[in-house]
């Protein structure tokens, strides 16, 4: 198992901590622990980049369907002569 430290953790913070621990009849480490588990669990799987998170949005609209733009042949590259 692993160990975790959280440093600079407010006061009121840790107190309210305490509190809900003890209510609950369990350490302030096991508590957290609970606290952590929970948050977790109800977090919802992340996109694997930013273009499906995008997609995942919009995906009740039904999308859109855009026209391919028109191709066309390559510049020639500038020239820095005077």
């Amino acid at each position: 198992m692993a160990s975790l430290t959280i440093r600079n953790l407010e006061d009121p913070l840790k107190a309210r901590l305490r509190v809900q621990a003890a209510v609950n009849g369990r350490s302030m480490e096991e508590e957290a622990r609970v606290i952590l588990r929970g948050a977790l669990h109800r977090a919802p799987p992340r996109a694997q980049n930013l273009a499906q998170a995008i997609r995942a949005c919009f995906k009740a609209s039904g999308g859109v369907e855009l026209e391919p733009l028109p191709r066309e042949p390559i510049r020639e590259p500038p020239t820095f002569d005077r």
